[in-house]
């Protein structure tokens, strides 16, 4: 996985398959956002604006994901459940897999990590998950993040909320943890 957080023209320029002068013409011309190297004449792209100038003109980012995994963020305060799935989807193979234990980390990891897809626990020690993913689901940036809730205190009324809200499932804990990874492919396939 590319996880360089900073381009240069060229660099950006071979990811788009572009020339570097068109990079160049792009960033100049601020359609393409990032910053010089102070005493010097070198940009640099972030990330974030790489990924965003790339969307903008139909450019498939698949370039930044070269490994074909996709990124999963387990947001939950239980750290024997973040431990079983971490190690369970580490296995795997298929997927990249970062961790978050309350609301306000998940909204730091989801900024910077980009996940695919988030598990998200029902019950945060700081926000409720449906406060969570009405958050990142409001962003469009994060339009196409899958939310899968899990929990295991929650009635038929929150579930029904959680889905209006954004959520793509949800999984009631104890879950079996083939099912669960079954969810997972299937969510990221749709």
């Amino acid at each position: 996985m590319d996880t360089k957080e900073l381009y240069t023209t060229g660099e950006a320029a071979e990811l788009c398959s572009l020339s570097q002068q068109t990079i160049i013409r792009c960033f100049d011309s601020g359609r393409l956002r990032g910053f010089r190297i102070p005493g010097s004449k070198f940009r640099k792209i972030p990330r974030d604006s790489l990924m965003k100038f790339m969307k903008e003109n139909n450019i498939p980012v698949l370039n930044m994901q070269q490994s074909g995994r996709k990124r999963l963020l387990i947001v939950d305060d239980d750290a024997e459940i973040v431990e079983l799935m971490t190690d369970v989807l580490a296995r795997d193979g298929r997927f990249e897999v970062r961790t978050a234990s309350t609301g306000y980390d998940a909204g730091i990891m989801t900024q910077k990590f980009r996940p695919d897809l988030i598990l998200l626990d029902y019950m945060l020690p700081d926000v409720n998950g449906n406060i969570v993913c009405k958050t990142i689901k409001q962003d469009p940036e994060f339009a196409n993040t899958r939310i899968i809730i899990i929990s295991g205190v929650i009635n038929q009324s929150e579930i029904d909320d959680l889905l209006k809200a954004g959520a793509e499932a949800f999984i009631k804990k104890p879950f079996n943890i083939t099912d669960l990874i079954d969810r997972i492919a299937v969510s990221l396939q749709a």
